[in-house]
């Protein structure tokens, strides 16, 4: 039997290639209610979930999803096992992966997750680094998708974090312009912008910075902001002050298309980063983008752990 190298997912580049079809994947299974709870690819398999940080819409997406695909989830917080503590991550790595078929990690650091994906033998997802949410951005790109016909670029408004970072890869992977607006020191990963800028130009994508955000919102036909301070780094002082003139509000999101979209990855700090008139707003799709997490993770869980399946279930029908 021919070996197959094991899928990793630590950023959402590592599948450019093949997003797309993720994507549409996830769609179509969203919508194909007749093969839901007959269509069980991860049958006979566990998947378990490593929590460094706490989580909502990470945990729940990923226990019902992978139930959904007929496996057996399994949530690790951190004091439920040793990882970090009186055990290294590649002895954590080695342990887990004679029990599981696929691990997600949700962490601080992202040479944790980086470290955790060389030395498991199963698949690793990152659920959430310091640099990197593929997870996020894959339900991002899938809401988009499904609202269709998107006028003018996608507009982010807030820091340059790991959500943006995945953001701009996955946007550019699946043909969009990105404007993008922080305050200035707090810029997106040069390493980042020179990975999407590359797909970008295969592409043939437009990616732009600035520190304006009337700049970056001006025509958006998608406008996207993020909580200004992430958790663990509430320590930082006066991070908060930067973001003066980045709240996304009713005068702001009037620079945009008249139809534009507005997201936010939540949980959403109300009259910070956002107004509850934005947010609230019928050109709102943050419960569509929550909602998506689940799906976009159950194509991800299918195409990384059972590749077969993946494959074959447009054949199904």
């Amino acid at each position: 039997m021919k070996e197959t190298k094991k899928k990793d997912l630590l950023a959402i580049d590592d599948f450019a290639e093949d997003l797309p079809k993720i994507i549409d994947w996830a769609i179509r299974f969203k919508n194909d209610t007749e093969l839901h709870g007959e269509f069980l690819p991860l049958d006979g398999m566990a998947i378990g979930s490593i929590y460094e940080k706490p989580s909502t819409r990470t945990r729940v997406s990923f226990e019902v999803g992978v139930k959904k695909l007929g496996g057996q989830p399994l949530t690790l917080l951190k004091n439920d096992i040793q990882l970090g503590k009186s055990e290294s991550i590649g002895d954590t790595a080695a342990v887990l992966s004679r029990f599981l078929d696929g691990i997600t990690y949700r962490c601080f650091g992202h040479s944790d997750v980086v470290e955790l994906a060389r030395t498991a033998t199963v698949p690793v997802i990152n659920a959430l680094s310091d640099l990197h949410h593929p997870c996020q951005a894959a339900a991002d790109l899938m809401a988009i998708t499904e609202r269709g016909n998107m006028h003018g670029h996608i507009a982010w408004v807030g820091d340059g974090n790991n959500v943006l970072h995945d953001l701009l890869l996955a946007a550019v992977t699946m043909g969009h312009d990105v404007k993008y607006a922080t305050p200035a020191g707090m810029e997106p990963d040069e390493e980042v912008i020179d990975r999407a800028k590359e797909i970008a130009q295969r592409n043939g994508c437009k990616i732009t910075g600035t520190n304006d955000p009337v700049e970056a919102v001006r025509n958006a036909g998608v406008i996207y902001t993020d909580i200004f301070v992430s958790m663990g780094e509430e320590h930082i002082e006066d991070k908060f002050s930067a973001f003066e003139g980045f709240q996304v509000n009713e005068e702001l999101v009037a620079h945009a298309q008249p139809d534009y979209i507005f997201m936010h990855c939540l949980p959403a700090h109300r009259g910070e980063e956002v107004t509850d008139g934005v947010i609230d707003s019928p050109n709102s799709i943050v419960l569509d983008q929550a909602e998506n997490r689940m799906w976009a993770q159950m194509s991800l869980l299918t195409y990384m752990c059972n590749h077969d399946a993946w494959l074959s279930f447009h054949e199904l029908k």
